[in-house]
């Protein structure tokens, strides 16, 4: 140990003998040669912290606006994609569900569409009521009861005439075939087939425990539009110049009205631009009109969420 400290001691005077040899022969070539390892260690800490590496993180920029991305059921032909398109960016919607048939010879709500709908909600997604046998809002009635059509189920094509009772059930069947998937209620919102209401169908609702949320004319994705008079490329350049902070866009995980699919073409631009310019993603339970109000306790499901 004694010789190894002796040996260390020497190597260091000598190296600093040296050193100050050099100082007096070669300043100029020192100072320069400091200046590069000053700047070298410099790029090498903005590098290490901008990696975040060891280091606090830089601040993200914030948001220049907020959209809320929603989506009803249709018929189900892209649902798949659209929710591997939402996980890869990292992006939370809303959702309205319908039991509308699908592109599988089933309905949106059958079991068969259980395990679908569960890793959704384990996404942290939000989730609405769309009537359960998409049910248009058809007049108000002087009897003081609403008229509707429901376009699926035994009673599909017929004009009904129901009171609260009625809607209550229509909208809560939808949070009865939810909860039965995935052990999540519903949030306490629900849209409109075609987003049409009369004054007595949103005041039902609302006595059921539902919110309406309809969307922006700037959200209209035009998913359902003829794909010869609109094509996916006039759609997105539609989207990404009018949509503005606080706009809800509504589009449908599959729609029989349209021959190209609006998903694939549209929806992974639509995000990467929207983000280029800015804009963040929310759920509807981030908007401003989202009830503070438990769910119906006309529920059928009605337990502690």
């Amino acid at each position: 140990m004694a010789c190894t400290s002796t040996t260390t001691l020497r190597a260091n005077r000598l190296a600093k003998q040296l050193a100050g040899l050099l100082a007096k022969l070669l300043p100029r070539q020192l100072a320069c040669l400091s200046a590069i390892l000053l700047l070298t260690a410099s790029s090498f800490a903005a590098s290490v912290g901008t990696a975040g590496v060891g280091t606090a993180s830089s601040p993200q920029p914030a948001c220049k606006g907020r959209l809320f991305l929603t989506f009803d059921t249709g018929n189900m032909s892209q649902a798949q994609f659209i929710a591997d398109t939402l996980r890869q960016h990292h992006i939370k919607a809303s959702f309205f569900l319908a039991n509308e048939k699908t592109t599988q010879n089933n309905y949106a709500l059958d079991p068969a569409w259980g395990n679908f709908w569960r890793k959704l909600a384990q996404d942290g997604h939000a989730f609405g009521s769309h009537t359960f046998q998409h049910t248009r809002m058809l007049a108000d009635l002087p009897n003081g009861l609403l008229q509707v059509t429901p376009q699926f189920g035994a009673q599909a094509g017929r004009k009904l005439q129901w009171g609260k009772q009625q809607m209550c059930a229509e909208l809560d069947a939808v949070e009865q075939a939810f909860y039965s998937m995935t052990g999540q209620h519903l949030d306490p919102i629900w849209r409109a087939p075609a987003g049409k209401n009369t004054t007595n169908s949103l005041a039902f609702a609302q006595q059921c425990g539902y919110h309406h949320f309809g969307w922006a004319q700037a959200g209209f994705s035009g998913d359902e539009l003829s794909s010869e008079r609109f094509p996916s490329s006039q759609l997105l350049a539609k989207l990404l110049a009018g949509l503005k902070d606080g706009d809800i866009i509504m589009a449908h995980l599959g729609i029989w009205s349209r021959k190209d699919a609006w998903a694939p073409a549209v929806l992974p631009s639509l995000l990467r631009g929207l983000q280029a310019k800015g804009f963040c993603f929310a759920t509807l339970r981030e908007h401003p009109a989202y009830p503070q109000l438990p769910h119906s306790t006309n529920s059928p499901t009605n337990t502690p969420k």
